[in-house]
């Protein structure tokens, strides 16, 4: 038993490793998925367009693929926006332990509110959600539409797009790098 759940393991991780190589974008597909991504976030939520504007810079991650089978990987491409500009390019990555068997994909938009966590995320090498900083999960109320009156964190994520067998709208454990494209 243990040597077959040995060889699963090993095949999950290849099959990781394989899908981490192949699935990495030039520059120009993460713009036009930035794009898109940013698009659909507006056309869902009511005061979308407005609420990234105010914002000091956004971090958009068009596509984050997840798959487990007791042990869980994921990992997607993205653009940080500031003035409407996309300025660096990040990978994201992240392990899970524990029950999980099945795959989704995401979007996965982070606001950043304030300068100076902004500052913090850019001058890091690799910034891990709950170590480096934290992330509140907004919600869309009814209607898709955001209180920002109620918003006081200085980092928001947006989670949408969910596809697949397995939800899981948690960004803990995530780590961001900084990519050269």
């Amino acid at each position: 038993m243990k040597k077959i759940t040995a060889n699963i393991l090993i095949i999950f991780l290849l099959s990781l490793t394989l899908l981490q190589s192949s699935y990495a974008a030039s520059a120009e597909e993460i713009d036009i998925r930035v794009d898109a991504a940013i698009e659909i976030f507006n056309e869902r939520v009511k005061e979308g367009r407005k609420f990234l504007a105010d914002a000091k810079g956004v971090l958009v991650f068009p596509n984050i693929v997840k798959a487990g089978f007791f042990i869980g990987g994921e990992f997607g491409e993205g653009a940080l926006r500031i003035n409407n500009k996309n300025v660096n390019y990040y990978r994201t990555a992240g392990a899970s332990f524990g029950f999980q068997f099945g795959a989704q994909t995401k979007a996965v938009i982070i606001v950043f509110l304030d300068d100076e966590a902004l500052r913090k995320f850019r001058n890091s090498t690799g910034w891990e959600v709950g170590v480096d900083g934290s992330i509140a999960i907004a919600d869309a109320g009814a209607g898709g539409s955001i209180d920002s009156t109620n918003i006081s964190d200085p980092i928001i994520a947006f989670v949408f797009g969910n596809k697949g067998l397995m939800i899981d709208v948690s960004l803990a454990g995530t780590k961001y790098s900084k990519i050269n494209k």
